[in-house]
């Protein structure tokens, strides 16, 4: 997959767009604040229909304008397709493929078949951060390999906001018999969705280990071994059963406390002897940031073993956050993959194997083409 073109209108702090990235390496340098994760975020949102911050569109559009637009080329193998994206404040987006609308994102991402990683210094603190982030890449991951993982987390999460409304309405009233039989269908719906749920990232959890495993061997010369596992909240056989036994729990929280929207995952570092540390609690931040490493590797060579497709690389100044080492590992691992860099100065590349294709200075929201 290569991006060929990406145009922006009143998108975050930019006015007017139109960017021509290199098929290679392209570094795109500035001071902070002008606009540079704002163009990996567009890039990124145009291909996977959601943010990488988990920003609502309304916060996206540029201050003082009602709606912005995305209009990115993706070639795919020689075939070149055409996103537009229409962002508004008061509504949900627009998405149309090759000039045909789309009305639901998972057809869309089935159609277009993007392979993007974002990699940014929030994911170094993964595995030290609590369970959300680390659902949230499970989710961001997915929902590109898989379009019904999408639709079933979609189904899920408005099940999930729709049954606390009614568990809050149960706790004003004082009354869960009223509100049984609706709860009742609640769970049923959540327990279908959640048990998709589960098995994807049960399936994508068991693909990555080995692939981690070996990864996180080479970081650190064999000195660590690294054991992945998916840490669910409760069974898929349980799901439906758990909600009930949780109903007084549920209403009283005016939430629901079982479910795969409280799974994660387990991360066990074992060294030269028999002790094992889950480094999410017990780790040191070197053992936490090499982990988060190894799993952003893993997911590069999952999507090239997997898909048999080069991913788009995303790296947001990620690189001055890692020691020569680390940033070794992860520039070797980008040969053939189109990727954009961001960085505050070209010195963080002397020195550096990295044949860098095209340079762009980005500066209040105005990107310079500078070879």
């Amino acid at each position: 997959m290569i991006i060929r073109s990406v145009e922006l209108s009143d998108f975050r702090n930019y006015k007017s767009l139109a960017l021509s990235p290199d098929p290679g390496v392209n570094i795109f340098y500035g001071d902070n604040a002008q606009g540079k994760t704002n163009l990996l975020e567009a890039i990124f949102l145009s291909c996977t229909t959601k943010s990488h911050k988990g920003a609502k569109d309304k916060d996206i559009i540029r201050f003082g304008e009602k709606e912005a637009h995305i209009r990115t080329s993706v070639d795919q193998d020689g075939r070149v397709m055409r996103v537009d994206m229409h962002l508004r404040a008061a509504k949900s987006k627009g998405v149309a493929l090759d000039g045909i609308k789309m009305r639901r994102a998972a057809d869309f991402l089935q159609k277009l078949n993007a392979r993007i990683i974002f990699f940014s210094p929030e994911d170094l603190a993964i595995i030290k951060g609590g369970p959300a982030g680390r659902r949230h890449f499970l989710d961001m991951e997915l929902c590109q390999l898989d379009a019904n993982y999408m639709e079933a987390l979609s189904v899920f999460q408005k099940s999930l906001t729709q049954r606390a409304s009614v568990l809050r309405d149960a706790r004003e009233r004082g009354s869960i018999a009223e509100f049984a039989p609706l709860l009742d269908v609640y769970d049923k719906t959540l327990a279908e969705s959640g048990k998709e749920i589960i098995r994807a990232r049960k399936r994508f959890i068991e693909e990555m280990e080995p692939v981690m495993r070996k990864t996180h061997a080479l970081l650190t010369g064999e000195k660590e071994h690294l054991q992945l596992s998916y840490e669910p909240d409760c069974t898929e056989g349980r799901l439906e059963e758990e909600m009930r036994a949780n109903r007084t729990k549920d209403v009283q929280t005016a939430q629901t406390n079982a479910g795969p929207h409280r799974d994660d995952m387990k991360f066990i570092v074992r060294g030269k002897g028999t002790e094992k540390i889950d480094i999410r609690h017990f780790g040191s931040q070197g053992q936490q940031r090499t982990a988060a490493l190894s799993l952003k590797l893993s997911e590069i060579q999952l999507v090239k073993t997997r898909q048999k497709a080069q991913p788009v690389m995303l790296l947001d100044d990620v690189l001055s956050e890692l020691d020569d080492h680390r940033q070794t590992q992860l520039l070797e691992s980008l040969g053939g993959i189109q990727t954009l860099i961001t960085c505050t100065g070209l010195d963080d590349f002397v020195g550096k194997r990295l044949s860098i294709d095209k340079i762009f200075h980005v500066k209040e929201g105005s990107v310079t083409a500078e070879n």
